[in-house]
């Protein structure tokens, strides 16, 4: 058996651990040759560099890198600092196999970097594909690399898909858990916390997907990802709510036959599968289809759920509206768990930047890195804007 090195980034989060543990399973299969992280859990990022002994190691900060060098002492691999450190090491052509985790649009240099450079791209970042999804799929078809989605929905529309003509597929399905608002009113999601957001009945996943999952921007996300990866226009990809979070994805035919993959709600499954295919790893365990009880399915509420809806109105619109649109969610999210925002100002800050920033029918990099910049800076404003206000209005209160 031959072995395949891995280059991963975002390795101290949810997707990345859950890679280790795959790795960890199968040593003589996999082995890691970089490890690309944020440099905020050190702790964790220490401990993966020690256990698995890349050559090289890659962290945002000049600091983090600094301190992660101190600990790990004379013996310590090659350890770079900055965004650019990060994207050299998805450039890296030694690697078999570039894992990308890496959170929010910051992950897009890095994809854009390892196509051509490995052989296959492991994508859990969507934001690539949500930000600049032609660009990144021209040149996947361009260069030849080998691109397989890791997010639990796109891996599992991968596997229904594969082998089969696109031209015999009437829609593919994308399933939705509700996240932890699903039967809150319109008015008792606006007034959530953080903490209330932050708790999904199903899958245990890092702050900002959370967020996204409890506002259904997350769906949005995925139907623009979807669009690009399999080549399919948006009226064609739907949204069910399945709050068992059992079954990941479906593909209906044009027979009006559906064919669905379901699975546990545990990210190491489509890890395995991208990291395998087209092989597939033995796993612990088996599902138990006796266990799991009835399996049930609901219309999505956009009314209840704006930001669904403005994101399939940017998939709609194409061009430059997708990059805005995620521009401005991050920035969005990021102040809500600051609490620096109500959850209800989320969907408001993204409509109200999509309305403001310029739109570019027929965009090219530049102008798709520049309208994401422009988008940051006006939805940044809103914030500051909405926080001056509400501070006004507590005085004269």
């Amino acid at each position: 058996m031959s072995v395949t090195t891995i280059t991963l980034l975002g390795s101290t989060g949810s997707i990345g651990r859950s890679t280790l543990d795959v790795v960890r399973d199968d040593p003589r299969r996999f082995r890691v040759a970089a490890l690309g992280a944020g440099g905020n859990d050190l702790d964790t990022l220490e401990r993966q560099v020690r256990e698995f002994s890349p050559r090289r190691v890659a962290v945002a900060g000049e600091a983090a890198a600094e301190e992660l060098s101190r600990r790990l002492g004379r013996r310590r691999p090659e350890v770079a600092a900055g965004p650019d450190a990060i994207a050299a090491l998805a450039a890296d052509n030694s690697s078999d196999c570039l894992v990308n985790a890496i959170v929010g649009a910051a992950g897009l240099g890095s994809t854009l970097a390892a196509i051509g450079a490995v052989k296959r791209i492991c994508l859990a970042n969507k934001e690539s594909l949500v930000a600049a999804g032609t660009v990144v799929m021209d040149r996947i078809e361009r260069e030849g690399t080998e691109l397989i989605p890791i997010d639990s929905e796109h891996s599992a529309l991968h596997q229904c898909l594969d082998g089969r003509k696109r031209e015999g597929i009437a829609r593919l399905v994308l399933t939705a858990s509700g996240g932890p608002f699903r039967k809150l009113s319109a008015a008792s999601i606006a007034s959530a916390s953080v903490g209330d957001a932050l708790a999904h009945p199903t899958w245990k996943m890092g702050r900002k997907i959370s967020i996204d999952s409890a506002t259904l921007m997350n769906k949005g996300l995925e139907v623009i990802e979807a669009m690009h990866l399999f080549r399919f226009p948006a009226d064609r990809i739907d949204v069910v709510i399945h709050p068992e979070s059992v079954i990941h994805s479906m593909v209906e035919f044009n027979d009006g036959s559906i064919l669905a993959q379901l699975g546990e709600t545990d990210m190491r499954h489509p890890v395995r599968y991208a990291l395998s295919y087209p092989e597939r790893m033995s796993a612990r365990g088996s599902f138990d289809l006796t266990a799991m009880g009835p399996l049930t399915f609901e219309a999505v509420d956009k009314k209840r759920f704006p930001c669904l809806a403005i994101a399939l109105d940017a998939a709609r619109k194409g061009g430059t509206a997708p990059a805005v649109m995620n521009a401005a969610n991050e920035v969005a999210v990021g102040a809500f768990l600051e609490e620096t925002i109500p959850f209800g100002a989320i969907p408001t800050i993204i409509r109200d930047t999509l309305g403001v920033v310029p739109f570019i029918e027929s965009p090219t990099l530049d102008d798709l890195l520049g309208a994401d910049l422009a988008a940051r800076a006006e939805a940044d404003r809103r914030v500051k804007n909405g926080v001056e206000e509400e501070a006004v209005r507590r005085r004269k209160g």
